[in-house]
């Protein structure tokens, strides 16, 4: 089935057609269609499926068939989300399926003046995508009215849950209409996210997308184990191999982002830092400089994982495991999206091995291992510009042989 085959406005269709969107992901298929019905939601899905799109499409259709009135502070759709950068992205792609409307969209967050956000807010607004703090910031000082609110939408509520936010989440029930259209979207489920989301919703339609794997099919993975120490070297082998690509480097901490971004500087390679101790304007600076492609690297930590939502990523390096394995998952997520395919390349030291393990047995899979023997090992830490330029790509395409080779196994 393909986009213009749905009962959506023609409006949001000639969006769909000029963002080159054709065909329903998986998610957005099962989504859609319930909510357009007005029922209330349950969907599971893993990073990268076309989330965002699965609500936004339904709901501005919503919101655009109603009738419109602008009454000032109030809200009809209230998209709650855990950080700035989602709350920055899903804006992004709320106003970019809206062009042809007149719906009115605002991506409410902190760290920047709030004057400008409030002026908005005072002729009433379509769709608030907001953090809780500043959210609540402003329903205390009577800025926002959310007793009109016709649908909620919980977007990365595992993510919020993990932040803290269960309490904020609780506490805007008060403020909502007792009939409203409620959405619950997240990447995983345990108990405790099953025991919130039945709490705020009604006989909810419920959606799992390859609940087996949370991993996207169109992402690639390897593993090579580097010593941590020697990492900088590899990482500055994949970069000059690969120069035209767009590269997203995970590592642990701040501290670490901006070592390597020191290392890869030392070298004469462009980087970009994204974590937790940047201000809000640096870190939008630097999401614009990645997105245009200006900068092509960018180091970031575990906190910016969700929030880069940017076509285009060609490879996820984690420089560092992560110490949780179901942010392996959203940090590769950054790659791969949609119909695009991606490569995941993961630097495991030997006191690593331990994570490694984690994430395999949470994957119920095993990564494949790009093998370096001790030659091209030590050519790597050695590496200079006159260094042939094809060792990780052989290494790549063995690994992928290897992967095919097991698989082939496995059917016989």
């Amino acid at each position: 089935m393909k986009f213009e085959q749905y009962n959506i406005s023609p409006l949001i269709k000639q969006s769909l057609d000029e963002l080159g969107f054709k065909k329903p992901t998986d998610i957005q298929y099962k989504a859609i269609p319930s909510i357009l019905k007005g029922d209330d939601v349950l969907a599971i899905a893993q990073t990268g499926t076309g989330k965002t799109a699965a609500f936004a499409i339904p709901v501005l259709h919503i919101l655009h068939q109603r009738d419109r009135y602008n009454t000032r502070h109030q809200v009809k759709c209230l998209v709650m989300v855990p950080t700035r950068e989602l709350a920055i992205q899903i804006a992004e792609v709320f106003v970019k399926l809206s062009k042809h409307t007149n719906l009115t969209i605002l991506g409410l967050y902190g760290g920047v003046e709030q004057a400008p956000q409030i002026k908005k807010l005072e002729k009433g607004v379509d769709v608030l995508i907001a953090t809780p703090g500043r959210m609540f910031d402003l329903v205390s000082q009577r800025h926002i009215d959310l007793t009109r609110v016709d649908i909620l939408v919980l977007d990365e509520a595992d993510h919020m849950l993990d932040l803290g936010f269960i309490k904020d989440i609780r506490d805007v029930m008060r403020y909502l209409p007792s009939r409203h259209q409620t959405l619950f979207f997240s990447a995983t489920i345990n108990e405790e996210i099953k025991d919130l989301a039945y709490s705020i919703v009604k006989n909810p339609i419920r959606i799992q997308i390859s609940p087996k794997d949370p991993v996207s099919k169109n992402v690639s993975h390897a593993v090579a184990y580097v010593e941590m120490d020697d990492k900088r070297f590899f990482l500055e082998r994949l970069i000059k191999e690969f120069p035209e690509k767009k590269i997203l480097v995970f590592v642990r901490t701040k501290v670490r982002a901006e070592r390597v971004f020191a290392a890869m500087e030392r070298v004469g390679i462009q980087t970009l830092t994204m974590h937790g101790g940047k201000e809000q304007d640096d870190r939008l600076k630097v999401m614009n400089e990645f997105k245009k492609g200006n900068t092509k690297i960018l180091i970031a930590t575990d906190v910016s994982a969700r929030g880069i939502d940017i076509e285009g990523i060609d490879y996820v390096v984690n420089y560092d495991l992560p110490d949780v394995p179901e942010n392996y998952v959203h940090r590769i997520g950054r790659t791969g999206r949609g119909v695009q395919k991606g490569q995941a390349i993961s630097f495991c030291s030997t006191e690593e091995k331990p994570l490694l393990d984690q994430i395999q047995q949470y994957m119920d899979k095993d990564i494949r291992v790009m093998t370096i023997d001790k030659t091209a090992y030590i050519e790597t830490i050695t590496f200079t510009e006159e260094t042939p330029n094809d060792n990780w790509q052989l290494l790549l395409d063995e690994a992928e042989q290897e992967d095919a080779k097991r698989k082939k196994k496995k059917k016989k």
